[in-house]
């Protein structure tokens, strides 16, 4: 296992300062922007303590399943060891980890469910509740059993990462129940700049903008609004137009995977639901799986 830390990444500067809050404190909040490397060089910093040892591991929790798993990988690789061995993952129907593995990525689900089988959570030395600031359900459950546990294992240590100001929340939560001083860490900044433009009201979304026939920005109840709204069907070759196709709420937007990336799970993100991709085979070549999802911002008729 080697431990190195990209310089570009701000989480790297705080590396120190992590590590000696870790060994002084049970409980330690780590904030920072998102990008800012917390997510993959967190676990690094604890199991180069140590953390993760003498037959117990280091279990980190994800939202949602896809990050788990590949959370997992982007640690193995930097970590140059194999996925599976000293740094693994779980998520439902695939546990991807040995009697070896040090640091086990999991989805907070998981986590729960775990918690049926062993209360105490003897299995690990170290806990990390990544995103907590999207405070779902999971996370709120964990965070409020963690409350109860933690006086019962004073060897357990329990590091909490946030993107937003919520991190205060956590501390002052915490400092009430255990009594004691919680350290925030504060990481700013980002490997690359972010700039946030607001859209002005009253014209068609960027995403409208890009489809052919709409540059324009016409909205419902334009003019020229029903002859761009008409899609051409294509049948026989022929470039009839149908009226009573909504154009805006019909365009989706496509993307491609790799064959090996085919069997994990794509969602909708609108309806948060599994799409099915399709794929195909050429030759005896696998060809990339593409999927079809509706966009987030739709123009609806007024």
């Amino acid at each position: 296992m080697k431990f190195e830390y990209p310089s570009e990444l701000p989480v790297s500067a705080a590396r120190s300062d992590i590590a000696e809050a870790v060994r002084s404190s049970q409980v330690v909040i780590v904030s920072g922007q998102t990008g800012s490397g917390k997510t993959t060089q967190l676990p690094k910093i604890l199991l180069e303590l140590g953390r993760g040892s003498h037959g117990r591991q280091i279990v980190h929790t994800q939202p949602r399943r896809l990050a788990a798993r590949t959370v997992a990988e982007r640690i193995a690789s930097e970590m140059d060891v194999k996925l599976g061995e000293e740094v693994g993952y779980q998520v439902r129907f695939t546990d991807e980890s040995s009697p070896k593995t040090r640091l086990r990525v999991v989805t907070d689900g998981i986590l729960l469910a775990q918690i049926q089988r062993d209360p105490k959570l003897m299995q690990y030395d170290t806990i990390v509740i990544d995103e907590a600031h999207e405070r779902s359900l999971n996370i709120d459950f964990l965070l409020g059993y963690l409350t109860a546990l933690l006086p019962k294992r004073r060897d357990l240590k329990l590091v909490i990462t946030s993107a937003t100001i919520d991190s205060v929340k956590f501390q002052e939560h915490f400092e009430h129940a255990l009594h004691t001083k919680v350290p925030v860490i504060e990481v700013s900044g980002r490997p690359s700049p972010v700039q946030i433009v607001y859209e002005p009201l009253g014209t068609a979304p960027a995403l409208m903008r890009s489809v052919p026939g709409f540059e324009t920005g016409a909205m419902p109840g334009d003019a020229d609004y029903e002859s761009l709204s008409a899609a051409p069907d294509g049948r026989d070759g022929r470039d009839s137009r149908d009226t009573n196709v909504d154009m805006p709420t019909a365009v989706a937007v496509s993307f491609c995977i790799p064959p090996n990336r085919a069997h994990e799970e794509v969602s909708d993100p609108v309806r948060n639901t599994p799409s099915q991709p399709s794929s195909g085979e050429k030759n005896g070549n696998r060809l990339p799986v593409c999927v079809k999802a509706r966009p987030s911002v739709e123009l609806m008729p007024e």
